[in-house]
């Protein structure tokens, strides 16, 4: 006897039919954005929060960077006081400073200072070296060379005057002792660039030489055991190990110092008043400061400080550019 159930079963091999598309659908929020997640309360006012936080370095960055930035270049190109109207000149300042001997000369002994960039950087790296050695005495040596580095830039101006005195300072002194007449070292025009070079290089020092320590103490000894095993001597290590593995911290102090030279005001005001002997010890910040402040010509000091801006950051692009070109990494 048949059956009749054809309308009771499917075939097995029978296609199953897709779902309509009008019964696929995609949850929204309330908003009406598909799939999109509801922001809750909390995170709305986590979100405002954030936003306070970021606008307040943004907002200072404005106000006090890039607002003076701006007026400084507009400055630059007028003839002001710095109480008065200013009235617009155009690049009449410019034209004068490259004309200006003594603008000139202060750009030069500014540049001639920061022969004591490299001098600093190998004594500092010699004595992190000797301090990176197993011997009593090390922690207090590294507190005598840090200590310039926390001191008053005014006290430190003040106690290299007393000892490059022609007449009573100690280093003619102890000069003296091995019968060597020494110069009144800030008043000579031979002798005055040389006095800062030494006082900023001395200052300096504990700086680098913790950086350079604390590089040097970073180095993998691994590095250093392979290098034994291969048959490498002390002086060979440092230049193939030592030497690479610091470069890091070289280029952090380079642009640093630069950046840092090329501002240098204090110790020249302090020790040198006058800009030093036929103007030899005057530096570049010190001469916009003499324009700006004792001559009153504001619009040229700022042409002055835009001039030494651009010098800086070109000198810092080319360092970061060579520096990339040279990079290397350890796995």
């Amino acid at each position: 006897m048949a059956h009749s159930g054809a309308s009771t079963s499917t075939d097995v091999g029978a296609p199953v039919r897709k779902r309509s598309a009008s019964a696929q659908t995609t949850p929204q929020t309330a908003t009406g954005s598909p799939g999109a997640p509801r922001k809750s309360k909390l995170h709305k006012r986590e979100h405002r929060v954030a936003l306070a936080f970021v606008a307040v370095p943004i907002i200072g960055f404005l106000i006090f960077t890039l607002y003076p930035l701006g007026y400084s270049v507009y400055a630059s190109m007028t003839n002001w006081n710095g109480l008065g109207v200013m009235s617009w000149i155009g690049l009449d300042n410019y034209t004068k400073m490259f004309g200006d001997a003594y603008f000139r000369k202060a750009l030069f002994n500014t540049f001639f200072l920061m022969i004591g960039i490299p001098i600093g950087l190998i004594v500092s790296l010699l004595l992190a070296l000797a301090l990176n050695r197993k011997m009593r005495g090390t922690t207090f040596f590294r507190t005598v060379y840090y200590l310039p580095v926390i001191s008053s830039i005014a006290a430190i101006a003040i106690m290299w005057q007393w000892a490059f005195n022609g007449d009573y300072g100690l280093i003619n002194q102890v000069l003296a002792i091995v019968g060597i007449d020494g110069p009144n070292w800030l008043m000579d025009k031979n002798t005055v660039k040389p006095a800062l070079i030494l006082m900023s290089v001395w200052k300096g020092l504990g700086y680098s030489m913790l950086l350079y320590l604390a590089a040097i103490q970073s180095v993998p000894r691994s590095l250093y055991e392979a290098a034994s095993l291969d048959g490498a001597n002390a002086f060979q290590k440092f230049r193939k190990i030592t030497l690479p593995m610091v470069r890091p911290v070289t280029f952090f102090l380079v642009v640093t110092s630069i950046i840092g030279g090329s501002q240098i005001f204090i110790e020249i005001n302090i020790m040198t008043p006058t800009g030093g002997p036929e103007f030899g010890s005057a530096t570049i910040v010190w001469y916009i400061w003499q324009k700006a402040f004792e001559n009153m010509q504001m619009g040229y000091a700022s042409a002055m400080s835009v001039v030494l801006g651009l010098i800086v950051f070109t000198i810092t692009a080319i360092q970061f550019r060579v520096n990339a070109r040279n990079s290397f990494s350890v796995d």
